[in-house]
């Protein structure tokens, strides 16, 4: 009993990050109806000041420092790192949330996406990729409690965040702000009203939550020490603790946040056991934040709160992609003299872009034609590319039928995803895919019992007797492979035409567009969801075969939950709602061309991924349909310009001007 309770009693601590990071959530909800996905890396990257001023007497900013001379006291230290947290919280609102504020779910959600990939990569870029100790400034000791030793500094973290998190419910329910914050969270004209801008206490709302998060951060990194990819994700359980709360709720996140942060340390404890079993031993933890999410949907059945809004929210455009046969061939040709023409890590890159059009692509069926917001595709793409190490090496199932079934097996777990989302949409479906990607991600992909740490290896392709391996000898990227991942490209991409411009097609977009009046025209919208998932999950299961195929061998790394929300960015970026759109995503996305001509040519490959955020942050903001979207308009507006008839006037207008002067 005595060890159960000091397991319990460690929990605290992450269940103190939690009740920072999910009361930071819920207050940037109350105010703006927004889900800040970014949460977890504001709060990072102040904690990242604060070990640094202690460490170096340096103060970091995102651009340039300042040297102290000596490390300042650690509350001197502390005050500087909560005032840039605060104002961090400030610019985040004002220079990302406020100008997408009115804008679809999608560019919010996107816009959040974007500052997480932003703000961790100006992390890495500034204080370094390794986790860094944090000085402890916590009081330690134990105290004795039924016969056992319990840490008191866990004790004394969880009660300062729990004394935190009072001081953040006591200002929505009774300081005047408050009231007006969470008015304005049913009703903008009613904050107004009241005599305050929305915009106003939506930036107080992101500067108090940055505060809240980054004292939870720095108290906890001084018993763990500082990661950015581990705290940065841990806004997803936080997430999961906030809609247990159902958005709204202080005290039950409060008490979320405990019980989930204790359980997931006796699982620490349960899997030490002679019994337990062996494929269980990791990755477990985080399976329960998207079980805990799956059950409170599946059981209440109450749909979550919306924020109420002054205007109606437009989605991007969605063009009807028609078969162009001359177009398409000029394509497909040109792409294979790209592919015969460059060698080694070239090919490799060109070969990669096309890869990746594919998980972009899966995107663009989910998210631009069906409006379902998925930040899963990377597990999708992961888990038949693991499962393909299985098939192709233990099994001996032959190309491309081993390709085929693994990409199956990433429908049938796109599916079982679906189911969400007969109950929710938006912002919260968001939450629920990332939940599962990182529970498949660490329960899976990290689980040694079931993925060694050497890696998967994958038995080259092969078809009829001919030799379609990505290597041989020096030659890094064969011309064989490259013009074969060209032709499934080709093959996927006429696939989805064919879907998108037929029946099923129609219906994704009446679903997209009003789910009440899809159904009532007669389309069934719990089958068009499903069929949606099971098709945007089978090209990315395609994709991650084919990732698996040009690697030789897969590892975790090659499918995190960051590698996913990238991929949502470049998709976004290209064009979410187009063909040309994932083409366009495939070239500037992760490990494509574009990356290997910044690494090679230009050196700056460490700030690719700063690049990326800064530029989707622009995109959603200025350009919604991404840079397909807008090459698409230029060439309608040229178009238009070219058949509009000259201005000159009529043959017959001198002599209707002479008859009306003799009236």
């Amino acid at each position: 009993m005595g060890t159960v309770l000091q397991f319990v009693v460690l929990g605290l601590g992450l269940g103190a990050v939690y009740i920072g990071l999910g009361s930071g959530l819920l207050l940037v909800h109350r105010a703006t109806g927004m889900i800040n996905f970014a949460q977890g890396a504001i709060a990072t990257w102040g904690a990242y000041v604060f070990a640094e001023l202690r460490n170096t007497g340096t103060l970091v900013f995102p651009v340039g420092s300042v040297d102290l001379g000596e490390p300042p006291s650690t509350a001197t230290a502390l005050v500087i790192a909560l005032a840039t947290a605060i104002a961090l919280g400030f610019a985040v609102h004002y220079l990302a949330f406020r100008p997408v504020q009115q804008n679809s779910v999608l560019a919010q959600v996107v816009v959040s996406v974007a500052l997480l990939i932003t703000i961790q990569a100006l992390v890495v870029l500034r204080f370094g990729p390794n986790k860094i100790d944090v000085e402890s400034f916590v009081p330690g000791g134990t105290v004795t409690l039924l016969g056992a030793a319990i840490p008191t500094r866990e004790l004394f973290i969880a009660l300062v965040m729990v004394v935190l998190a009072a001081l953040v419910w006591c200002y929505l329910r009774f300081t005047r702000m408050g009231i007006a914050t969470r008015a304005a969270s049913e009703n903008e004209r009613a904050a107004v009203l009241m005599g305050f801008s929305p915009s106003w206490l939506a930036a107080i709302a992101q500067a108090g939550a940055a505060f809240v998060g980054t004292v939870a951060v720095i108290l906890a990194s001084s018993l763990t020490g500082l990661n950015a990819d581990y705290f940065g994700l841990l806004v997803v359980p936080a997430l999961a603790v906030l809609l247990v709360a159902k958005l709204e709720s202080i005290p039950v996140l409060v008490v979320a946040a405990i019980g989930l942060g204790a359980f997931q340390s006796l699982i620490g404890l349960l899997v030490t056991q002679p019994w337990w079993p062996v494929w269980a031993q990791s990755g477990l933890d985080q399976v329960i934040p998207f079980a805990v999410v799956m059950v409170i949907l599946f059981v209440t059945g109450k749909r979550l709160p919306t924020r109420g809004a002054t205007q109606q929210i437009r989605l991007p455009d969605v063009p009807i992609p028609r078969i162009r046969p001359l177009v398409a061939i000029g394509l497909v040709v040109a792409a294979g003299l790209a592919l015969a023409f460059t060698t080694g890590t070239i090919r490799f890159g060109l070969t990669t872009s096309l890869i990746l059009s594919l998980l972009a692509l899966s995107y663009v069926v989910l998210t631009g034609y069906l409006g379902q917001i998925s930040l899963a595709q990377s597990a999708f793409a992961g888990a038949a590319g693991f499962v393909l190490s299985k098939a192709s090496v233990d099994w001996g199932i032959p190309f491309p039928i081993s390709m085929i079934l693994c990409a199956l097996l990433a429908t049938a777990l796109g599916m079982l995803v679906a189911l969400p989302a007969f109950r929710i949409r938006g912002a919260q479906l968001a939450i629920v895919t990332l939940a599962a990607g990182l529970g498949i991600e660490r329960f899976i992909f990290n689980n040694y019992s079931l993925s060694p740490p050497e890696g998967n290896p994958i038995a080259d392709a092969s078809l009829f007797g001919m030799d379609l391996a990505v290597r041989e000898g020096r030659d890094l990227s064969r011309l064989a492979f490259s013009l074969m991942v060209l032709v499934i490209v080709a093959i996927i991409v006429w696939v989805f035409v064919r879907v998108a411009s037929g029946d099923m097609g129609r219906a994704f977009l009446a679903v997209r567009a009003n789910e009440r009046a899809a159904e009532s025209s007669g389309i069934n919208v719990r089958r068009t969801k499903v069929i949606g998932f099971a098709l945007s999950a089978f090209i990315a299961g395609i994709a991650g075969c084919l990732i698996g195929f040009s690697r030789g061998q897969l590892s975790a790394e090659s499918f995190t939950v960051m590698a996913g929300l990238q991929l949502l960015a470049v998709a976004y970026l290209g064009g979410i709602t187009t063909i040309g759109g994932s083409l366009v995503a495939g070239l500037i996305g992760p490990l494509g061309i574009s990356y290997v001509l910044m690494r090679t040519w230009l050196d700056l490959g460490e700030y690719y991924e700063l690049v990326l955020g800064l530029a989707l942050v622009l995109t959603a903001i200025l350009n919604p349909v991404g840079i397909a979207g807008a090459v698409r308009h230029q060439v309608e507006f040229v178009r238009r310009k070219l058949r509009r008839p000259a201005t000159s006037p009529p043959i017959d207008a001198p002599r209707r001007e002479e008859e009306a002067s003799h009236v």
